[in-house]
């Protein structure tokens, strides 16, 4: 049978595949099993910083292979120490919580913030009644934005501002609100003392690859300020190089008091994290949050070897100047149907006054592999080591299908 097959039978149906197999990477091609050649826009949706077959994270996956590649979090690892270090370094953080995928790291900050909630209306208002009737006054509701995307999980769903998502999965978390993006007034009429946390992307990735304004993030970070809020930056696209800088945030001048990271943190390996200033990370007591997997020695190996090749190597530089230069090639595709470039970095989005879906297809037959965000906008996250060459390979195969439209 061949993998298609295989995969039809027994795999549940949450994915609407194309069909195609690939078999290996090189660079930022990927390799299908004819022997076929194709140019990845994708990146495993902005996972594959790096590519495929960097020397760097190979070696350092094997050698952590070979000594220990799961110890349970009962027991400290180098990896981890060494990651979570050097994570923090770099950022405005105090504490890191590792785990699995990007949805995890936002379930984390999700629990964390109504645990903050919790101890701060605790605070203010204590407890009352005894056994049974014992009361808490808790301070439970997040802030979250319409066009929004955080996860799979119930809770990071509900966080989810897109009802498309949520369909068939009620009843839903309660006490999420929603506000619209960029739209400070919306935010501010959703403010009482019950609030405890506003969660948003810096660029919101698959509603449309919308930056957010800098008044609109700085506004945020005033009123979270002036009423004792969190406020908490989705980093799960946006981090680790993709927009120009390590973390989005360093782009606006902004700083979150928790931040979720994941995609491009592992270079392909399944890794995510949720980083914290010290008032808000203290709130976890042992036992109050945990992951199996989290902070897995092999996935941090990867994940600070992926550091170590961004930061040494100046892909910063690369990403901001390939990303203008993307963005120039694709503002001047002469074609009608399209309405918007806009972006940040390697993160780009091509709005359309028609569906892409067929455009997605037809740049997969001719060797080019990208994705949607949407019905109508084509998403751009290659590699983050993509070329100029590579860019005007890429724009010559879109140009084609679409000047066939």
């Amino acid at each position: 049978m061949l993998v298609k097959e295989i995969a039809d039978k027994y795999v549940m149906s949450t994915y609407s595949r194309f069909d195609k197999t690939f078999v290996r990477g090189e660079g930022v091609y990927l390799f299908d099993e004819a022997g076929g050649k194709y140019l990845d826009f994708t990146a495993g949706i902005a996972v594959n910083a790096l590519g495929y077959g960097n020397k760097r994270v190979i070696d350092a996956a094997c050698y952590q292979m070979n000594q220990v590649f799961h110890t349970s979090n009962l027991y400290y690892t180098a990896p981890m120490a060494k990651l979570a270090k050097k994570l923090t370094e770099k950022s405005c953080f105090d504490k890191v919580f590792f785990a699995n995928s990007g949805a995890e790291a936002n379930e984390a900050a999700f629990k964390l913030a109504r645990k903050y909630g919790f101890l701060k209306k605790e605070a203010a208002c204590g407890e009352y009644g005894t056994g049974d009737t014992r009361k808490i006054c808790g301070c439970s509701k997040i802030i979250s934005m319409k066009n929004s995307f955080h996860g799979r999980t119930l809770a990071t769903v509900t966080l989810t501002g897109q009802s498309k998502y949520q369909k068939g999965f009620s009843p839903l978390v309660a006490d999420i609100l929603y506000a619209e993006f960029n739209d400070l007034k919306s935010v501010e009429n959703l403010i009482d003392e019950e609030v405890c946390a506003i969660f948003t992307e810096p660029v919101q990735g698959e509603g449309g690859l919308y930056p957010a304004n800098i008044d609109f993030l700085k506004g945020l970070r005033e009123i979270c300020d002036k009423n004792g809020i969190l406020l908490i930056f989705d980093e799960v696209q946006t981090g680790i190089g993709r927009t120009g800088e390590l973390f989005c945030y360093q782009n606006y001048g902004v700083e979150p008091d928790i931040l979720t990271l994941a995609k491009g943190l592992g270079g392909g390996l399944p890794i995510g994290a949720c980083l914290a200033k010290d008032f808000a990370a203290e709130c976890f007591s042992p036992g109050d949050h945990a992951s199996t997997f989290g902070g897995n020695p092999v996935a941090c190996a990867c994940a600070n070897a992926v550091l170590d090749e961004i930061i040494d190597r100046d892909l910063f530089l690369n990403v901001k100047e390939n990303g203008k230069y993307l963005m120039e090639r694709l503002k001047g595709l002469r074609c009608p149907n399209i309405k918007d470039i806009r972006g940040l970095g390697l993160m780009i989005g091509a709005e359309f006054d028609i569906e892409v879906k067929d455009i997605i297809q037809k740049c997969l037959d001719k060797g080019l592999l990208i994705i949607g965000a949407g019905k109508n906008v084509l998403r751009f996250v290659p590699p983050l080591i993509i070329t100029k060459d590579e860019i005007d390979e890429g724009i010559a195969i879109l140009g084609e299908v679409l000047s066939a439209l």
